[in-house]
């Protein structure tokens, strides 16, 4: 039989030390803020600050509860310190030199407001009509053992805030941002959205590593002459042979070519086109500056190129799991910097997953908290479900909050004797 309340202890004191780390530097109240924030959101699996309030059973009215979560996430301004300290710790989880960056764009709708501030038109991402809402740029890195993304950049922004110059100008807001906290080895990998001039310029005039998937409708130097790019994909057949696993769990053989090309904006510097046929009935079109002289290992380029793009479907799965888990677009907050800052403690606790799933797998606490969740079915490949769940169903079958645990110098959970995990605990 689970002890919920031993093991509810550990993960609490393990998260109260994350959000000490996180909150370094900070005054007092903050301090609390930040832990009250992020325990209330995996407890409630909402952004709601009712259920946030709910969860962490103070002995007060939950009205003043709401009010003053309400007016400190309005007020708050600690992230620039915040991040600062969450990236050291996300540095321990990768390989800095060869890291995998992955940058998306996505939307937040809320068709049925009127009242929330800056709402304007957005494309919604599911469904492909324009409704009303808000714009985001996200950013992930992969861990060096079991690739979960860490989320290391978020921002929500509206077309209509006061101060906006354009979409480009917040996503290069994104990449300046890596640039200062990840090294230029790091392969950033980005979709369609960003096979644009402006993008190309910022990475290689910074000798930064990308992968860039293309628009078919682009046109590249090839052997001297200007051509469409899917034009000179299909010229070839592909020079190699590749079995790459989807999503979903499938195995999918392609076939992939080496292909030199220049873009015309930038005629001096070589790249490399990898064409993947196996996909659609058109060649998925890989853009890359790696660079490799060896002909023996174009091949193993090529491969590397696919399957380090492939891996975008763990960040568009971040993006899920945080908007399904947490209700994301139920939000119900009205300024635009208090949906800003949901959202950042939103990302904060599930870097914090991520962070304590690196830490802490294959360990016999791994096990229990798993064996919490009491999952009907194995495992997802993506994890975080399995977490989310856990913590919420561990977390409400205690009768207390997060308050005891303020300031209190808890034990890492990959730090605990095994005995202390035994006969139930």
């Amino acid at each position: 039989m689970v002890n919920y309340n031993r093991v509810a202890g550990k993960l609490k004191g393990d998260l109260a030390v994350f959000s000490q780390k996180i909150s370094k530097g900070m005054k007092c109240p903050a301090k609390k803020f930040i832990l009250q924030m992020l325990y209330g959101i995996l407890e409630s699996n909402t952004v709601h600050l009712s259920g946030i309030a709910r969860s962490l059973e103070e002995n007060t009215s939950l009205k003043k509860t709401i009010d003053r979560l309400s007016k400190n996430l309005f007020s708050f301004d600690g992230k620039e310190n915040i991040m600062k300290n969450y990236i050291n710790l996300v540095k321990k989880e990768i390989n800095e030199k060869s890291c995998v960056i992955v940058i998306d764009n996505s939307d937040i709708t809320k068709p049925y407001s009127k009242k929330m501030e800056a709402l304007s038109d957005v494309r919604d991402g599911s469904t492909g009509e324009i409704k009303k809402g808000y714009l985001t740029i996200e950013a992930a890195v992969l861990s060096k053992g079991n690739k979960m993304p860490l989320p290391v950049y978020e921002k929500v922004f509206s077309v209509s805030e006061k101060g906006f110059l354009s979409e480009t100008d917040e996503n290069l807001k994104c990449l300046e941002f890596l640039s200062a906290n990840f090294r230029k080895t790091s392969v950033r990998t980005l979709d369609r959205g960003f096979d644009a001039k402006d993008y190309y310029r910022y990475f290689l005039e910074r000798d930064e590593k990308f992968i860039i998937r293309v628009k078919k409708n682009r046109d590249v130097i090839y052997k001297n002459k200007t051509c469409n790019i899917m034009d000179v994909a299909k010229k070839y057949k592909g020079n190699y042979c590749m079995g790459v696993t989807d999503r979903n769990g499938k195995t999918i053989q392609c076939k992939i070519s080496y292909i030199p090309v220049k873009l015309c904006a930038f005629p001096e510097k070589e790249l490399v086109l990898v064409a993947v046929y196996g996909f659609g009935k058109n060649p998925m079109l890989l853009l890359t500056n790696i660079e490799i002289q060896e002909a023996p290992l174009k091949k193993k380029l090529c491969i590397i190129v696919t399957k380090v793009y492939l891996m975008r479907w763990r960040i568009e799965e971040y993006f899920r799991f945080k908007n399904q888990q947490f209700n994301f677009e139920d939000l119900r907050v009205m300024s635009l910097k208090s949906i800003r800052n949901i959202n950042f403690f939103a990302t904060l606790a599930v870097g914090y997953l991520g962070i304590f799933y690196s830490e802490n797998n294959g360990s016999p606490f791994m096990d229990r908290v798993f064996e919490c969740s009491k999952r009907i079915y194995k495992i997802p490949k993506f994890v975080f479900y399995a977490m989310g769940y856990a913590f919420e169903r561990i977390f409400s079958k205690t009768s207390s909050g997060i308050v005891d645990y303020f300031r209190k110098q808890a034990m890492p959970c990959h730090q605990f004797p095994d005995n202390c995990i035994k006969n139930g605990a």
